[in-house]
């Protein structure tokens, strides 16, 4: 079996940021997703996030297995990601019923179109979640995007952004969407607002004179 994958070593770039902006090139990645809308504070999001979990942690065991997928190797599971949204751009940010996500925890590169239903199959005969049948396999590639660690609340976030948004525009691009990507790197059920790690990004192009 191949070395261990930890997404915090062999991925360093792209979940462990430093806390100032950059710009990086963010390459096509698998993921297991879910889509909604409304507060992130809401039981159903919960569930999404229990669902997402589920079927990744399936996938990670899969090992011990009567059907090991091809190319198998040993890995961390990566983080929580989300993708915002607003539903209604004329309401505040600040709304959280205005929200807008699709939730999403990226997956190892043997996981395929014809596989991915097994686990979720598997999830489902362990665990009753309504919310698994909405879980969806998928590609996403983010490309040229702005990028930095936040550490402290999601509510002081708006900070962090005004001043991506300031370094891009000094380093010649600018942010090309209000969608925005978080990566949740902390537990905010375990870990105080002041100490939570969260990686945000969003795309960006340059700028045109």
């Amino acid at each position: 079996m191949s070395p261990k994958i930890d997404y915090k070593k062999d991925y360093k770039q792209l979940y462990v940021p430093k806390t100032v902006p950059e710009i990086v090139d963010v390459p096509r990645m698998s993921f297991f997703m879910v889509s909604g809308s409304g507060d992130p504070n809401g039981e159903e999001f919960g569930r999404v996030i229990e669902a997402l979990y589920s079927v990744s942690y399936a996938v990670r065991m899969s090992y011990k297995s009567d059907h090991v997928p091809k190319g198998y190797y040993e890995y961390t599971v990566f983080p929580l990601e989300g993708e915002w949204d607003l539903l209604d751009y004329t309401k505040p940010a600040t709304d959280k019923s205005n929200l807008k996500y699709t939730i999403m925890i990226r997956q190892p590169d043997f996981v395929t179109e014809e596989n991915y239903e097994r686990y979720v199959e598997h999830s489902k005969r362990k665990k009753s979640n309504p919310l698994l049948e909405r879980i969806r396999f998928g590609h996403v590639e983010n490309g040229l995007s702005c990028q930095m660690m936040h550490r402290g609340s999601f509510d002081e976030e708006p900070a962090s952004f005004e001043r991506m948004e300031g370094f891009c525009t000094e380093q010649g691009y600018t942010r090309s969407s209000k969608i925005h990507r978080e990566i949740y790197l902390s537990d905010p059920r375990k870990t105080e607002p002041a100490k939570l790690k969260t990686v945000l990004r969003f795309p960006v192009e340059v700028t045109r004179s």
